[in-house]
């Protein structure tokens, strides 16, 4: 697939202040994590993974072909560091997933001939509430 630790290390970190409340030791601690990370200068990852990563993260792309991330959930810079690299982790695998080709099934015989006769059966229930032709 490919080597997740020589991924990690072509990332770039910027620590910047966390928004909402915590007081007075927020406004002087960056703790919020952003991540970002150049698809086009990337060396682990070959171009038929590169195409795919752009097809499928196209809407989290900016137009010089770079992710971003932001994790502030902790109080710990270190803590949010490991949170979103776990999370860009998990998106370039699943990006990267090949999903199977769905083979479609074929119906069985007998399935066909009960929708046909339940389907006779019901013709032949509304012809007998009809009026009788007595011509």
């Amino acid at each position: 697939m490919f080597d997740k630790e020589a991924l990690v290390q072509e990332l770039h970190f910027k620590a910047i202040r966390s928004s909402g409340a915590g007081g007075q030791h927020v406004n002087k601690v960056a703790s919020k994590v952003e991540l970002s990370f150049n698809l086009n200068d990337s060396v682990v990852l070959d171009d038929l993974q590169k195409g795919r990563l752009q097809d499928k993260l196209q809407n989290r792309l900016t137009n010089e072909g770079v992710i971003t991330l932001q994790c502030g959930e902790s109080r710990s810079q270190h803590k949010n560091k490991e949170l979103i690299i776990k999370r860009f982790l998990n998106l370039i695998e699943d990006a990267l997933k090949v999903q199977k080709k769905r083979v479609p099934t074929k119906i069985p015989k007998s399935v066909i001939k009960k929708r046909l006769k339940s389907k006779k059966n019901q013709s032949i229930k509304k012809e007998n509430r009809k009026k009788p032709n007595l011509d």
